[in-house]
């Protein structure tokens, strides 16, 4: 506990504080302390710009992970569920849909470790399920997203069977829904 004697203000204080634990490698120049060119980071011994860096490999990580696990549900899903032999995605879909799920999870209670994922594919009878996603099974989901991929239309709806090639159109549907609240869920359209 650090104790203040009558004569000395808290910020004289505050001060000596500074000025006593500069950082290593600075100048220690008085008059430039506490500006904004005193915290540059040219030495790199400010931990903010590893912390940013180590938040932004942690995401980019978490991405690579998300966008593996729906590639591996949907080709799971191709010879039971949907019946096909191949499955044709537009270019950059997964990245797409693995990013807009990591933004849908920023504001949670336990973020992206908090959700339970549902994978659906719309077809002409209705939806299908293609897999789920729980990202940590430690951590009781406190919201669900549910993803509903849609079928490309050609001269009709594909029907579902074995031998067919199946194509899905760049637009999907994002819902979620909290767990924690009686609120209505939100949908998101993308495209």
């Amino acid at each position: 506990m650090v104790y203040i004697a009558a004569e000395e203000s808290v910020v004289e204080m505050i001060g000596k504080y500074f000025f006593q634990h500069k950082a290593p490698g600075r100048g220690s120049s008085s008059a430039r302390r506490g500006s904004v060119e005193s915290c540059d980071d040219k030495d790199g011994s400010w931990p903010s710009a590893d912390a940013d860096a180590g938040l932004e490999e942690e995401q980019r990580l978490l991405h690579q992970d998300l966008t593996r696990q729906i590639e591996c549900c949907l080709t799971e899903a191709k010879p039971s569920v949907l019946r096909c032999q191949v499955l044709l995605l537009p270019r950059n879909m997964i990245t797409s849909v693995g990013n807009h799920i990591l933004r849908s999870a920023a504001d949670e209670p336990c973020g992206f470790r908090g959700a339970s994922i549902r994978l659906y594919v719309e077809s002409q009878d209705g939806l299908k399920s293609a897999g789920n996603i729980v990202p940590d099974q430690a951590v009781t989901p406190t919201f669900e997203l549910s993803v509903v991929f849609k079928m490309e239309k050609e001269d009709g709806w594909h029907i579902f069977d074995s031998g067919k090639v199946l194509k899905l159109r760049p637009e999907y549907r994002l819902v979620k829904r909290k767990l924690y609240s009686s609120a209505s869920p939100v949908i998101h359209d993308f495209s």
